[in-house]
């Protein structure tokens, strides 16, 4: 079934009125940031066809990004990767969401995050769904917010990295990434501590003893 509007509702039904759904994109990928966006949709003006940004095709995301930027409120935020290595994958998502809540033009009345943990350090009442991006309409806003805006930055990262693949895989571990990493070795912008990353170096440093 697609996402509806009703955890919403039932938060208006209470009195509160700026309902910010909450997501974030990027855990997996093996370079490039973590990236969160924080939505508070109009209910008089809602995009059709608000889906988890994972059942979209490029195209249909891309056009309900437009949509939903022109007739909600939208706050997008990173995690870079020296706070992915400096943290976990985990804290950085918490923190790329965090900063996109304060970064809507007032604070939310009710915030609806994506998954099972609160974010550590969140000031809002909040409320945890579970593949929220698929229950949630202002949640599967901001899952095609930050979708849309990681791939954009990872496209943007290909044209000075050429070689990963970045336009097309956005960082994950395909077969050609992880050849490429083989062949042209590890760049700034890969998570140094996750598994494929590490034992490139590991091997790197053992060779060249």
């Amino acid at each position: 079934m697609p996402p509806d509007f009703s955890h919403e509702t039932a938060a208006r039904d209470l009195g509160l009125i700026r309902i910010c759904g909450v997501d974030e994109v990027g855990r997996g990928p093996l370079a490039g940031p973590v990236t969160a966006a924080a939505v508070i949709l109009d209910p008089l003006c809602i995009p059709e066809g608000l889906d988890d940004s994972k059942r979209l095709t490029q195209r249909r995301r891309t056009a309900l990004a437009a949509e939903i930027a022109r007739t909600a409120e939208v706050s997008i935020a990173h995690a870079s990767v020296a706070e992915i290595e400096d943290h976990n994958i985990l804290r950085a998502a918490h923190l790329a969401m965090i900063r996109a809540i304060a970064g809507l033009s007032l604070p939310p009345c009710h915030v609806l995050v994506d998954g099972n943990m609160v974010p550590r350090g969140l000031d809002r009442p909040c409320e945890t769904l579970v593949g929220g991006d698929g229950r949630s309409l202002s949640i599967a806003a901001a899952s095609i917010i930050a979708k849309v805006e990681r791939d954009r930055i990872m496209a943007d990262l290909a044209r000075a990295h050429p070689g990963y693949g970045w336009e097309r895989n956005a960082g994950y571990g395909t077969a050609q990434h992880k050849a490429a990493l083989q062949e042209l070795g590890v760049t700034p912008h890969h998570r140094r501590k996750f598994r494929p990353i590490h034992n490139i170096l590991y091997q790197g440093a053992i060779a060249s003893d």
